[in-house]
């Protein structure tokens, strides 16, 4: 496809188009997926999850000036709250990160999450594989910092950096968000507050109550001050290791290969859905659907009908 060939030869136009065309569901998605597929597989993808309020955008902001000054080619993506109108993202992180507005090296774009719970929008995953075969070094995927409903990431990011505040919560909170699941390390952000010492402390107690061996990655705990880009440095190397040991334990494929499974398995429900709201809109559909109301027949019984028809 055209949009893809430009896209390959780094037509930033090209990959905003393709980019769109994805968030929107155009009919021509699965083309694009097909003609994107064979340039994928290459590049790292970090998610930054936790709560509102936590910091993500300045550590995002931050890494990125890391990794630029590395040489790297960085994107990033920015899940944000939808508007409930247009569906379009409301916060719009680029506003953040105008100081690399005019860097060829970095892209930045905000997705909303246009109802998907989970902290990422429908699309998430077919615009990680977009920016890779775009040729991004790295990926930096900022959830949308919608508190418990953020586990998806796990599915997206090879290594999750779950940043946090002191006024966070205590452990037990963290435990009952499922942090402790998907944190691959933990960033104490505003560490200069008052009880910061305290949750750094049950941050690393909790990581040593995980079930490890000696081949087991233990989840690190860095203090940061985004705003003054104190513990960035430390983050970047941290998360250097995690790469290094995602590959060195052959884990990184097995990421990888449950990030294609999940792939797979949200175009089959996504197609489901849209032939459900089809049986529907037909005339067979709608005396189901009478029938439903009058109680001689049960959803259960409906979802059969429709779905050995």
């Amino acid at each position: 496809m055209k949009w893809v060939q430009e896209l390959l030869k780094g037509e930033r136009l090209a990959l905003a188009r393709v980019i769109s065309k994805l968030e929107n569901r155009d009919p021509d998605v699965p083309l694009l997926v097909r003609s994107l597929y064979p340039h994928t597989g290459k590049a790292q993808v970090w998610g930054i999850t936790g709560p509102p309020g936590a910091g993500k955008s300045t550590l995002v902001n931050g890494l990125l000036s890391q990794l630029r000054a590395q040489g790297k080619k960085v994107a990033v993506m920015a899940i944000d709250p939808s508007s409930p109108f247009s569906g379009g993202a409301i916060l719009g992180d680029r506003i953040r990160m105008q100081v690399h507005a005019s860097d060829r090296g970095v892209f930045i774009r905000s997705l909303g999450t246009r109802g998907k719970q989970g902290g990422l929008s429908l699309s998430s995953k077919e615009v990680v594989l977009a920016l890779d075969a775009a040729g991004f070094d790295v990926i930096l995927v900022e959830t949308a910092g919608v508190g418990q409903t953020e586990l998806d990431i796990l599915r997206l990011a090879q290594t999750v950096v779950v940043v946090l505040v002191p006024e966070s919560g205590d452990s037990i909170q963290v435990m009952k968000a499922g942090l402790m699941e998907i944190a691959d390390i933990f960033v104490v952000n505003k560490c200069d507050r008052p009880q910061a010492d305290q949750l750094v402390r049950e941050l690393i107690a909790l990581a040593g109550f995980v079930p490890h061996d000696e081949s087991s990655w233990i989840v690190p705990v860095i203090q940061a001050q985004g705003i003054r880009n104190l513990g960035v440095v430390e983050l970047e190397k941290v998360i250097a290791e995690h790469q290094d040991f995602l590959f060195q334990s052959g884990k990184k494929a097995q990421k990888d290969l449950e990030f294609l499974k999940n792939e797979v398995i949200d175009i089959l429900n996504e197609r489901l859905k849209k032939s459900v709201f089809l049986a529907f809109d037909t005339s067979s559909g709608q005396d189901l659907l009478s029938q439903l109301v009058q109680r001689s027949i049960d959803p259960y019984q409906v979802a059969d009908l429709i779905s050995y028809s």
